[in-house]
């Protein structure tokens, strides 16, 4: 499988690569700034992409460039501060290049649109547990995204929520998958390490469920570095 990776330099774009890339998969890291490839995988080509210029992230994924076309694309994009008008912008660039080119289209988006885990009326965006105040504006872009997500033609798509705490940490492979609803793992945390999310992105891309909206939490006892 071909997968390009739009956001290729972030935290979970980063990850995400290496995981597809260390499974076979061919990858195309699309970032502004690409990093150089890894001199140990010959399976990732980066390649210079802004995520606001349409035309170019289409040449990107449909095989223009010297790369393959792309069977998946994943977008794991943020901006700090955060750009909700930027974030919907290019979630919907992507859509439409998706639905245009028969890709699938997996957005790695927020917590806060998951319902809270003790009261589904609730989404997580206002629940002062999960969400303080300095990062509601973040969690608004996060359920923006979704919302154009659902509101898109484009059928092949998936919108991957991470637990309330998403860090840099270990590649475990474990983890529990769920839907609209925001997971907790055994120590009542809910929480997961971002290679461990890549781990489930790359899961969902290569077998890909029947749901539009999935969560992830860890699974298994705590890890140690």
């Amino acid at each position: 499988m071909t997968i390009a990776v739009l956001g290729a330099t972030g935290m979970v774009g980063s990850r995400v690569i290496d995981e597809a890339g260390a499974r076979g998969h061919q990858v195309i890291a699309l970032s502004r700034k690409p990093a150089a490839g890894s001199p140990g995988n010959q399976n990732v080509t980066p390649v210079a992409v802004d995520a606001n210029d349409s035309h170019a992230v289409r040449a990107a994924l449909d095989g223009s460039a010297s790369h393959g076309v792309a069977d998946a694309v994943v977008l794991t994009l943020r901006t700090t501060p955060v750009d909700e008008e930027f974030l919907v912008g290019a979630t919907r660039t992507v859509l439409d290049i998706g639905a245009r080119l028969g890709i699938r289209v997996l957005v790695v988006g927020g917590a806060g649109a998951l319902r809270s885990p003790d009261d589904r009326n609730l989404l997580v965006a206002d629940n002062l547990a999960y969400v303080p105040a300095d990062l509601k504006a973040v969690a608004a872009a996060g359920i923006a995204q979704l919302r154009t997500c659902r509101s898109h033609a484009h059928a092949d798509h998936v919108y991957v929520s991470p637990p309330a705490l998403l860090e840099p940490g270990i590649r475990t492979g474990r983890y529990r998958r769920g839907t609209d609803t925001l997971l907790t793992s055994a120590d009542g945390r809910s929480w997961i390490s971002a290679e461990d999310l890549a781990v489930a992105v790359v899961d969902e891309l290569e077998t890909p469920g029947p749901d539009h909206l999935i969560t992830v939490v860890h699974h298994g006892a705590v890890p140690r570095p």
